[in-house]
């Protein structure tokens, strides 16, 4: 039995070396340039690098990972488990408008992991040694382009001693907010999650004879938890085949997405509910007329909110490539349970909750709850009460809590938020003995089994896939211009339908800078897109002293947001929008 995911990469390369293990298209286009790794030589270069790593006696330590998308990041973070390395993925600064978000974050991952070298493409590495002078953070950190590491150097490889509780990466959160927290994913973890999701998403062995081993194609990062769990390591765990590109090159079009899943048809691709409105918004008859999607099985949605109505046009529209209903694959997961924690049915279209009343919209398809399906095996969900501390019945509103394999270790050197977040307990109901369960922060409820999942508990504002603290873009209002009052602005995020989920920015301005409304909300609007790289369409200055807060004094944002939704809020002219 598979000790860690080294030993299946072992068995891999031993059993089918030829077979590709991963196809990358460099140009994001299907019948573009291509480079390809077989599993013959994934063990190669994992092992050369890992062999690297051990001679300079870096078992045990932290390594950062900043490789532009392609199939080098792969063999790096296999490097690093083959050598008892914890990996610790990032992104490259790269490009002149990213440059400055991206060094602030890759700085501060390397404070916080307390990282001992940095693996990384050619050219990230060349500019690192350039700015290394004004970057302390890298003083004392060895260097290396994992390209030039020698194949020669795989001979050197010594398997290490690993055990399930043993580090396999930190994944830090994708928030903005200057205190990172890396969850720690232990090689058992790896495991227990593959296990999960290869159960789910129907990943057999019959499946993968009828696809021929193409397992999936994906856009998604690879330094991210969606974009690393599933598409890379579950195609290794099971030795298939995935299609891979940049998400640059999908957001540049879309259609490449599409495209690919067409020209290699593989039984799972998908994305966060964003992605498929992107690709209806480029449907032109020309598209749908070159598609075949008709081997597309599992179309996975997660990582933010599952939309009905994005569910209902995608697949009204693409079923004229052969794209069915029963594909949809909406699912439910988090870093701090590895990845996947509840998802679907294979062949089994999505369970849709009409609204309770007699409202406007009532009955109505778009505006129905999605079902984000049920617990992997091993996996347990509850929704349990988060001030009392106590399990709820079935189809109450609460906080959501996981327990089992994949429930990661807790935060790297943060002992408070690990038992915050990691220690909750709950009384067996027939045992008395107390479960460990995992608080996510999220609230859902539990339907005949199945998860659906609300909002969120905390205010964590989730944007194309991205997360984004509402305090990080408050302060990036205020700064932006001195008429705006300390602590009195309000982030938060609204549903704007087709377009998904949108953010909105309310500040108090000062009586004596009405005059200057329209360039403050210009100012807020470019302040929060430099920091953040966020749009805000909806930035609304309201008269001082009129936003919620409680009696400590702090800022009430879903009494705001409910202000702004009712039309209640005491504006300053008209609320801008674009």
């Amino acid at each position: 039995m598979a000790r860690s995911l080294v030993d299946l990469l072992t068995t891999h390369a031993s059993t089918h070396p030829e077979r590709t293990a991963y196809r990358y298209l460099v140009t994001g286009d299907s019948d573009g340039q291509t480079q390809e790794l077989t599993y013959g030589r994934l063990a190669d270069r994992s092992r050369a690098i890992a062999a690297w790593l051990q001679e300079r006696g870096l078992a045990g330590s932290r390594a950062m990972l900043l490789h532009p998308p392609g199939l080098e990041f792969i063999c790096a973070y296999l490097g690093c488990l083959s050598a008892a390395v914890a990996a610790v993925p990032g992104v490259p600064p790269q490009g002149r408008a990213q440059n400055h978000r991206a060094l602030t974050r890759m700085k501060r991952l390397i404070a916080d992991a307390d990282a001992k070298v940095i693996l990384g493409g050619r050219e990230v590495i060349a500019a690192l040694d350039t700015m290394a002078e004004h970057l302390p953070e890298l003083d004392g950190i060895a260097r290396v382009a994992t390209e030039d590491i020698p194949d020669e150097a795989a001979a050197a490889w010594r398997e290490p001693e690993l055990t399930a509780d043993s580090v396999a990466f930190l994944q830090y959160t994708s928030g903005s907010t200057s205190a990172p927290r890396g969850v720690v994913v232990t090689h058992g973890n790896l495991l227990d999650n593959e296990r999960v999701i290869t159960e789910r998403m129907g990943h057999t062995p019959d499946m993968l004879a009828e696809y021929g081993h193409e397992l999936i194609v994906s856009w998604l990062p690879v330094y991210h938890d969606m974009g690393l769990m599933g598409p890379v390591l579950n195609t290794m765990y099971l030795g298939a085949t995935a299609t891979l590109f940049s998400p640059l090159h999908f957001l540049q079009q879309p259609a490449r997405w599409l495209k690919a899943v067409s020209r290699f048809r593989p039984h799972t691709s998908g994305g966060p509910n964003f992605a498929y409105e992107l690709c209806l918004k480029h449907a032109s008859p020309d598209l749908l007329d070159g598609l075949d999607l008709s081997s597309w099985k599992v179309a996975f949605n997660g990582a933010e909110p599952v939309r009905a109505a994005t569910l209902r046009r995608f697949a009204e529209t693409f079923g004229e490539a052969g794209f069915r209903r029963e594909a949809f694959y909406p699912c439910y997961g988090l870093a701090e349970a590895t990845l996947m924690v509840t998802g679907g049915s294979v062949d089994t279209p999505p369970t849709l909750l009409e609204p309770a009343g007699n409202g406007p919209h009532a009955g109505e398809a778009d505006a129905a709850a999605v079902g984000c399906g049920r617990p992997g095996p091993g996996v347990t969900v509850v929704i349990a009460d988060p001030e009392r501390r106590e399990e709820l019945p079935e189809s109450e509103v609460g906080e959501i809590w996981v327990g089992g394999a994949s429930v990661a270790k807790g935060y790297w050197r943060n002992a408070l938020a690990t038992r915050e977040t990691f220690r909750a307990t709950l009384p067996d109901v027939l045992t008395g003995e107390e479960r460990r369960f995992l608080r996510t922060g999220d609230l859902g409820f539990l339907r005949d089994g199945e998860l659906f999942v609300t909002g969120r508990l905390k205010d964590l504002i989730v944007i194309d896939g991205r997360n984004h603290y509402p305090q990080d873009l408050e302060l990036s209002a205020e700064l932006s211009h001195p008429a705006l009052r300390p602590g009195c602005t309000a982030a938060f995020s609204v549903d704007s339908g087709t377009e998904g989920e949108q953010a909105v920015v309310v500040a108090e301005l000062t009586p004596d800078a009405v005059g200057e409304a329209e360039k403050v909300i210009d100012l807020i609007r470019s302040a929060i897109g430099e920091a953040h790289g966020l749009s805000v369409p909806d930035v609304v200055l309201v008269q001082p002293g009129t936003i919620p807060k409680t009696s400590s004094g702090k800022i009430q944002r879903r009494a705001t947001r409910a202000a702004h939704l009712d039309g209640t809020l005491a504006v300053i002219g008209e609320p801008s929008a674009v």
